[in-house]
């Protein structure tokens, strides 16, 4: 089982800085790694970007952990390490599932907010979508991410029925995304969750979330999603999320969970497993080892 992460930007022998304590945990635990460069693949120099990676006698699997791909580029990444004896955990179509939320969205929708989205981008389009909410609260967002630490200003609506607001924020967050705006515009229903604090820099409000990661359907670890607020040591509804992952169509993904404010469980989205982040508060060794644990079920 091999680990490949992507290199720092100044040195391409060199594991990303933001990266080196999972790679430092992934190799105590048993994990091969390898490195390769993000900016070559991403110019789409496939055979400059894999260049320090050796070709396997066999077929070996492979988890990527670094920044976030699109769909083509993953595609690309994924079928250039196929060369090279190494299959990825997620084939291209496993990824875009988790990766994108209108991909996955029939998987969760009846414990997620209600959705749209559209890819067109005009005024009309961006007001047909939000009328579908009538006078709700909801936020927007793109295929993968949200301005959430500009709450304010690029991601939150308190009334979709409100034109002027709706577009002020969906323009602002436009700009904030820029050439990053992944696919089109997502808007969602704003759903009250367990308040925890706010965020002691953007003073967005915190909720009592969690990111579950799952491998082979299984759960591997269940982190507090923020480094803020107190827990009271609350974890969710495992065998009620462990139900629906069976149905998701992917090896190793995520699945962001919420406490609503009127008590129950909320998801909020899923991710690929590979490029979701690990919270500042997880202990990299002790994922490292369970991922080890889980992996010997999983074979190419």
């Amino acid at each position: 089982m091999k680990i490949i992460f992507n290199d720092s930007v100044i040195d391409n022998k060199i594991v990303e800085p933001d990266y080196e304590s999972e790679f430092n945990s992934a190799k105590e635990n048993g994990f091969e790694t390898e490195i390769f460069s993000f900016e070559e693949i991403e110019d789409g120099n496939i055979n400059n970007a894999l260049k320090f990676i050796k070709t396997c006698e066999k077929i070996e699997l492979g988890i990527y952990r670094g920044w976030m791909m699109t769909p083509k580029i993953y595609e690309q990444f994924y079928n250039g390490l196929l060369k090279k004896n190494i299959q990825l955990i997620n084939n291209p179509k496993e990824y875009k599932h988790c990766h994108y939320l209108p991909e996955s969205y029939d998987k969760i929708i009846n414990e997620t907010p209600k959705s749209n989205w559209t890819k067109d981008i005009s005024e009309k389009s961006i007001l047909e979508s939000s009328n579908e909410f009538g006078n709700k609260p909801i936020i927007v967002k793109d295929y993968v991410k949200s301005e959430k630490h500009n709450w304010n200003d690029a991601c939150f609506i308190p009334n979709a029925s409100d034109k002027n607001k709706v577009l002020e924020i969906v323009n602002r967050f436009l700009e904030l995304r820029g050439d990053y705006l992944n696919e089109g515009i997502v808007f969602r229903e704003f759903i009250e969750l367990e308040f925890l604090t706010e965020h002691s820099k953007s003073k967005m409000p915190l909720t009592k979330e969690f990111r579950i990661v799952f491998l082979n359907k299984k759960v591997v670890q269940i982190f507090n999603y923020w480094d803020e607020g107190n827990y009271d040591s609350e974890k969710p509804d495992i065998d009620f999320f462990q139900n629906i992952a069976e149905n998701i169509e992917s090896n190793f993904f995520t699945m962001d969970v919420a406490k609503k404010k009127n008590g129950g469980w909320i998801i909020m989205e899923l991710g690929d497993g590979q490029v979701a982040g690990l919270p500042d508060n997880a202990n990299r060794n002790k994922y490292y080892n369970e991922l080890n644990k889980n992996c010997v079920e999983h074979r190419v």
